[in-house]
């Protein structure tokens, strides 16, 4: 039987870079899809990035650091809907978490430039990972 671990357990994380754009304020705008952000890596972590140019697209975890507390229910942004929490996108959550899938344009050293993230200027990196369409879509078609 599977344990569950005490609520109060902390989770430690560190950045590992942080993004840099013109976007200042946490604001819903669909604008930010089409706009150019860069990712800093810390330099201890540019190995990382060995054959990162292999994928197109990319998925980037960050941190909500701006965003401070959370309704579990609330309205959606981008239709207007009440929803949960967990069936939005909201900056307001119980983890503070954000994924977004970005275009890969170039590399330069640690520097990563995208197209496509949502998340303003000086927000933590916490994660990159390949997005891979063929692992995607063979589990979409799994699902069904």
């Amino acid at each position: 039987m599977n344990e569950i671990p005490e609520a109060s357990e902390g989770i430690e994380m560190v950045p590992v870079g942080y993004v840099e754009n013109d976007y200042l304020e946490p604001v819903y705008n669909e604008e930010v899809y089409s706009k150019v952000s860069k990712i800093v890596l810390k330099k201890e972590f540019t190995d990382g990035l060995y054959r990162i140019e292999d994928f197109e697209k990319l998925y980037i975890l960050f941190y909500f650091s701006k965003s401070k507390g959370y309704k579990l229910i609330h309205r959606r942004h981008y239709d207007g809907e009440i929803s949960g929490v967990f069936a939005s996108r909201s900056p307001y959550r119980p983890n503070g978490i954000g994924l977004t899938i970005v275009e890969l344009l170039k590399v330069e050293g640690n520097v990563l430039h995208v197209k496509g993230l949502d998340a303003i200027n000086g927000t933590p990196v916490l994660d990159i990972k390949p997005y891979i369409k063929e692992t995607e879509e063979k589990d979409e078609r799994a699902a069904d």
